[in-house]
């Protein structure tokens, strides 16, 4: 049935209407952040208008004190690196690790394959909440090592195991315990593995293997036409991990709130809390300018992944 020019005119109205309206709903809170982050007062902007100020400048002053005057006090640029670290170093090993294993369960046939994709799917359905106590107490246990072992190996002393009474020996421990970035990373390792091999799984799924037996034919050995042949075909998927681990990683705070103790030590997220966590001096400013900031790494990378990131999530669904 062909629709006359009046009928297409009222859907075309209607559809602007309804993409105007969710346009509104997801600036807003950009917008009401961006106004507070520019309000020199600490406070929450109460309407959408720029804030009054008596100098231009002084828009800039919750950024200035972020940044530049009260380094001091509140270690931002500390805060940002810590988070970089945090999620850099996680991502590439969360890609790294979720490739090899999705390899092995799409190409392999193993004993146990079934189970223990059954066991990565069931673990995935349980939040992470639930294993908050368990993880604090394992860091701390880790950290604890670094005293018990030495003292253990100090009734060896005289014997070829003697050197391993040196409490410096078992300091590298501290750095995977408790209030410390590589146990951090560590937990966030544990938790993307599950749900990145399956949806890295789904993609190798749906290469050929042709590929593989070719290559098998002409000598490549399983590394080789891992790393040569499968692992470029598959750089649509890498980004989509990789962006979701870098970006969940970056903003995430409880574990790094639980797990992070020393001002040094913290991440963006868990050091902008503390401009809100206050009572009665809670500066919402600093706050709001902290976050547009932190949003700028994100934002670089979700961009100049964007054409990959598009293109893995429709071909990983192709076959799972």
């Amino acid at each position: 049935m062909v629709q006359s020019g009046r009928e297409r005119a009222v859907g075309l109205t209607l559809r602007l209407i309804v993409v105007g309206i969710a346009i509104v709903f997801a600036l807003f809170p950009v917008l009401f952040i961006v106004l507070s982050a520019f309000n020199p007062a600490g406070q929450l902007s109460s309407g959408l208008s720029i804030p009054r100020v008596n100098e231009f400048s002084d828009l800039f002053n919750n950024f200035e004190a972020l940044l530049v005057t009260e380094l001091d006090i509140w270690p931002f640029w500390r805060w940002i690196a810590n988070s970089f670290i945090v999620a850099t170093t996680s991502t590439i090993l969360t890609v790294l690790i979720s490739a090899l294993s999705a390899y092995a369960f799409s190409r392999f046939r193993f004993r146990g394959r079934r189970q223990m994709l059954l066991g990565i799917l069931l673990v995935q359905v349980f939040p992470n909440l639930l294993a908050l106590v368990a993880l604090f107490l394992m860091m701390d246990q880790i950290s604890a090592l670094s005293r018990i072992i030495p003292q253990i190996f100090a009734f060896l002393q005289g014997s070829f195991l003697g050197f391993l009474a040196d409490p410096g020996s078992w300091q590298w421990l501290n750095t995977f315990g408790l209030n410390s970035l590589g146990g951090l990373i560590l937990i966030y390792l544990g938790g993307a593995m599950g749900v990145n091999t399956w949806l890295m799984k789904g993609f190798f799924d749906s290469i050929p293997r042709d590929i593989d037996e070719s290559a098998h034919v002409d000598g490549a050995t399983d590394w080789q036409i891992f790393w040569l042949l499968i692992f470029p075909l598959v750089r649509p998927v890498l980004a989509v991990v990789g962006v979701l681990a870098f970006v969940g990683t970056f903003n995430e705070f409880v574990l790094a709130r639980l797990i992070l103790r020393d001002t040094q030590n913290w991440t963006l997220m868990v050091g902008l809390f503390q401009f809100i966590n206050a009572d009665f001096n809670r500066d919402w400013g600093k706050f709001a300018a902290g976050a547009l900031v932190s949003g700028i790494p994100v934002v670089i990378v979700y961009l100049s992944l964007q054409r990959q990131i598009v293109g893995g999530l429709t071909a990983g669904a192709v076959k799972g």
